[in-house]
């Protein structure tokens, strides 16, 4: 049996439906059962979107039957670390946890070409939390 995540992070942009799942997707992928990953929107979406599922799955991860979920407080006091994209005052701040603002551009009725620059720039900021988050538990 694994042992429980040692770390949980929140993702949270508007619709949960193009950054924070990209970001949730790349982190799940890429750390495994190390981490607990979330993500939630301050206004959900009905669907992920589909240059993001398109642009993700170019690089063999899925996140096509991943659902927008909305935003609670319970979400973010389950986790150590809260990563806001473009939300603004959304988040409500509990003491103890780590707050991160990724300024990236919305994928929001953007085609693939776009979308897969803004992928990219998510997955330099999950490779560089993973390290952050592999420090704090060494």
């Amino acid at each position: 049996m694994n042992p429980a995540p040692l770390t949980s992070v929140l993702f949270v942009c508007v619709h949960n439906a193009g950054r924070s799942q990209m970001a949730a997707g790349f982190l799940t992928h890429l750390a495994g059962d190390r981490v607990e990953v979330r993500s939630a929107g301050s206004l959900p979406a009905d669907q992920v979107n589909p240059a993001a599922v398109e642009a993700m799955a170019e690089i063999g991860i899925d996140i096509a039957d991943q659902k927008p979920k909305v935003l609670t407080t319970e979400a973010v006091q389950a986790s150590d670390y809260v990563i806001t994209m473009g939300c603004g005052d959304a988040c409500q701040i509990f003491p103890g946890k780590h707050y991160l603002d990724w300024d990236l551009e919305d994928p929001a009725e953007q085609g693939v070409e776009a979308v897969r620059l803004i992928r990219d720039a998510i997955r330099a900021r999950i490779d560089a939390l993973i390290a952050e988050i592999n420090s704090t538990q060494a």
